[in-house]
């Protein structure tokens, strides 16, 4: 080899080193949840129109455009209308070795008194007690489809998940996460803001990447349930989401990306 190529080969293996680095990094690999399906309906809005399949539609339009905007590998927990146990939804997110866990649904509310009133958009983290009296209810009935026994994963996993949350980053990065989403789909859908809250919600328990469950809306107010419905709701709140997973990641990135070394000042003679 001559001196010339000596030279050259080093030099070029420099320049490519970063290349075939940054074509190694799978993209950001994100679930999403459509609630329900198959013979869980979920909610019901004056209109008959179903929580299922407000969840899918919204789901389905988060999906596009994470994928469109993000480059993300987005993975659906059901993308048709199929039965799907809450556990199954966590294994099959497990299996994925996801970066995000993105729960979609609806809210309700019981009484025709209340249904008439009350409406906004929630999010939600988990934690082992819940927020208020709002985010136990709503917790409550999302985990009416959970199994009655906790044996298939154990109580004493469970209770240290729970007992362990406030110590690790998971948790603290699901926190993040809600907080990053939450004021882009206040602002996006112009509708009322019920807050970042915390709940025991069975399908986030588990989950081992950053999760958050997203109330959209409650399905059950005259109003409100007949946005949820229409199109161009739905892709207001898509872009939404996806803007706020957006700002979520370059936040973990700048906190994660590896600082330079401080260079030493030049002695003097």
């Amino acid at each position: 080899m001559t001196s010339r190529l000596r030279v050259l080969v080093p030099c070029l293996a420099f320049l490519l080193a970063p290349v075939a680095s940054l074509a190694a990094e799978r993209p950001t690999r994100i679930v999403v949840d459509p609630g329900h399906g198959g013979a869980q309906d979920g909610a019901t809005s004056p209109s008959g129109v179903l929580e299922k399949d407000i969840a899918l539609q919204i789901a389905q339009r988060v999906r596009e455009h994470l994928e469109k905007e993000l480059g993300a590998q987005v993975l659906m927990t059901r993308d048709e209308d199929v039965s799907l146990p809450l556990l199954e939804r966590v294994e099959f997110a497990n299996k994925q070795r996801p970066d995000l866990f993105l729960s979609i649904h609806c809210n309700a509310m019981p009484t025709k008194r209340t249904r008439a009133r009350v409406q906004g958009l929630e999010t939600y983290f988990l934690s082992a007690s819940a927020s208020n009296a709002t985010a136990r209810a709503a917790a409550d009935r999302e985990n009416a489809e959970a199994p009655s026994t906790r044996a298939s994963r154990g109580d004493s996993t469970l209770a240290f998940i729970l007992d362990d949350l406030a110590r690790t980053e998971t948790h603290q990065d699901s926190s993040r996460l809600a907080y990053a989403i939450h004021p882009k789909l206040i602002a996006a859908s112009g509708g009322s803001d019920r807050g970042v809250l915390q709940a025991p919600f069975y399908v986030l328990n588990g989950v081992e990447a950053p999760a958050v469950l997203i109330e959209v809306g409650y399905l059950s107010h005259p109003e409100e349930g007949g946005r949820l419905a229409r199109a161009d709701y739905q892709e207001k709140l898509a872009i939404a989401i996806t803007g706020g997973v957006k700002a979520f990641l370059a936040e973990v990135r700048k906190r994660d990306a590896p600082r330079s070394p401080a260079v030493a000042a030049p002695a003097t003679p």
